[in-house]
């Protein structure tokens, strides 16, 4: 099953991540980072859902997103 993780205290909530997921499962976080930006999250339950296609890494322009296949 592939693995999506988010370096959070990266994230600056650019939201490209959530447009480009063919799934739909990435969300923005409920809390805020250090930086003060709700960052870019996958649920558990949503996890299962991922087709480990790594769009979202790829689009990703501060690389805080880690695929694993």
């Amino acid at each position: 099953m592939p693995r999506v993780t988010f370096k959070e205290t990266r994230c600056k909530g650019c939201g490209l991540c959530i447009n480009v997921c063919p799934m739909k499962i990435i969300k923005f976080s409920e809390i805020l980072n250090e930086k003060g930006y709700h960052p870019a999250t996958i649920t558990e339950e949503a996890m299962t859902k991922c087709i480990g296609c790594a769009s979202c890494g790829k689009m990703c322009p501060d690389c805080v997103i880690t695929v694993e296949k």
